[in-house]
């Protein structure tokens, strides 16, 4: 003998948990990438910090301009992880500016990664610290 029909059932019975988990996925997607934007914000700060040291460090009198570089790559993986600092090129290299300074300008080239690994390194990052070059 088949149930009776209830009154006020429409047939939506179990609906509120196919709601709640396609909303949850909604939230859960919004949430990783208000995070991700967190952590590209993040380490694009670390980077460019940690280019101004390395120019900083590579415009003492006593050191080679080149050297700013590998001091960038250094400190960014002290700040964040190696995984990040392998990410990047760094280039140290001395210039001109108009006004006749010797500037020691260090170049960062490279990308940050994703939260989800399996997407890779998707947001590509670039950033440049310059300081004066000491008289020797």
């Amino acid at each position: 003998m088949a149930e009776p029909h209830l009154l006020g059932d429409d047939g939506e019975r179990g609906s509120a948990v196919v709601d709640f988990v396609l909303v949850s996925l909604l939230i859960v997607a919004l949430l990783l990438a208000v995070l991700q934007v967190a952590v590209y914000a993040h380490v694009r700060n670390v980077v460019t910090a940690s280019a101004q040291e390395g120019a900083r460090f590579a415009a003492n009198a006593d050191v080679d301009s080149s050297l700013g570089a590998a001091r960038t790559v250094e400190v960014v993986a002290r700040a964040t992880n190696q995984r990040t600092a392998e990410g990047l090129a760094c280039t140290s290299v001395e210039e001109t500016d108009p006004t006749g300074l010797t500037l020691v300008v260090v170049r960062c080239s490279g990308s940050v990664p994703s939260l989800i690994s399996v997407l890779g390194n998707l947001l590509p990052l670039e950033v440049t610290g310059r300081s004066v070059k000491e008289g020797a």
